[in-house]
């Protein structure tokens, strides 16, 4: 089973960016859809972007679209997500996810990932 550790958080201004990491253990990450999600303090659990296995499908929420990019090196067995033009309701702990169903799509619910990570803060400054 795939296991996932975040990277690449920090404290950033408004306008800056981050890129964050999610390295991912075993030979199946491959297999794994992959998803990033966001808590601020007292908030639910949101979706903010999610990449199919192969990398052919990608989502956003639409409070990142064209700012934050979602990407995958299956060789690497690591995801990313590039933030740029970040802004103070960004800030939020971010979680990277995996589905291993053997089914090319996204999954935009958190309730459909089954592997987790340990999640790493982005705060934004205004």
């Amino acid at each position: 089973q795939v296991q996932l550790v975040e990277s690449g958080g920090g404290l950033v201004q408004a306008g800056g960016s981050l890129r964050l990491s999610c390295a991912a253990s075993g030979r199946t990450f491959s297999s794994n859809a992959m998803g990033w999600f966001r808590q601020a303090p007292g908030k639910e659990r949101e979706f903010v972007a999610a990449i199919s296995r192969g990398g052919s499908r990608i989502s956003y929420t639409d409070s990142v679209k064209g700012r934050f990019t979602i990407s995958r090196d299956n060789a690497k067995n690591t995801g990313y997500l590039q933030m740029n033009s970040l802004k103070p309701e960004d800030t939020a702990a971010y979680y990277c996810a995996a589905n291993s169903a053997p089914i090319m799509r996204i999954y935009l619910g958190k309730d459909e990932y089954g592997i987790w990570g340990q999640g790493t803060q982005v705060t934004v400054s205004s």
